[in-house]
């Protein structure tokens, strides 16, 4: 039997192993794209991504409510029907910056995702499909807030 102690300092040989090999789970940092987050509004966001301006498709739809009774805690998700969904984009209008959140996707994987998001007042919230041939496609619906979340 095991001491604590012994767990302890196998443990941290494990993880000095790991970290030494490069197999820790860092690659999320690897995506990350600053520019398109500190953009200030929906063009920029786009710019800073690469993509292009996005066009309205059925086959994109968003999940928001009609009113967030508190700003803080808005939850929001897409569902794209489209075949070849590269990545899912949200975004808020007339947040501080934009870009809300990205998501990488395959195709082995539903182009059906959800989070939450805080929204300082009433704005346009945008879901936004990079296809995986270049295509660009949105859907937005109108979010009106009661009660600021980003530092109201």
């Amino acid at each position: 039997m095991k001491t604590r102690r012994e767990t302890l300092k196998h443990s941290a040989l494990v993880a000095g192993l790991l970290a030494t090999t490069g197999l820790f789970p860092h690659y999320a940092l690897a995506a990350f794209n600053k520019g398109a987050f500190e953009a200030k509004g929906l063009a920029d966001a786009y710019k800073a991504l690469g993509v292009a301006t996005p066009v309205a498709n059925p086959g994109l739809t968003i999940q928001a409510p009609d009113i967030a009774e508190n700003g803080a805690v808005v939850p929001v998700g897409a569902t794209c029907t489209l075949p070849g969904v590269k990545q899912i984009l949200i975004l808020v209008e007339k947040n501080p910056t934009a870009l809300i959140a990205v998501f990488n996707l395959t195709d082995s994987v539903d182009a059906n995702i959800a989070t939450r998001t805080k929204m300082g007042q009433s704005s346009d919230v945008y879901v936004v499909a990079v296809m995986n041939d270049g295509k660009v496609f949105f859907a937005k619906k109108e979010v009106k807030v009661t009660l600021g979340g980003c530092g109201g």
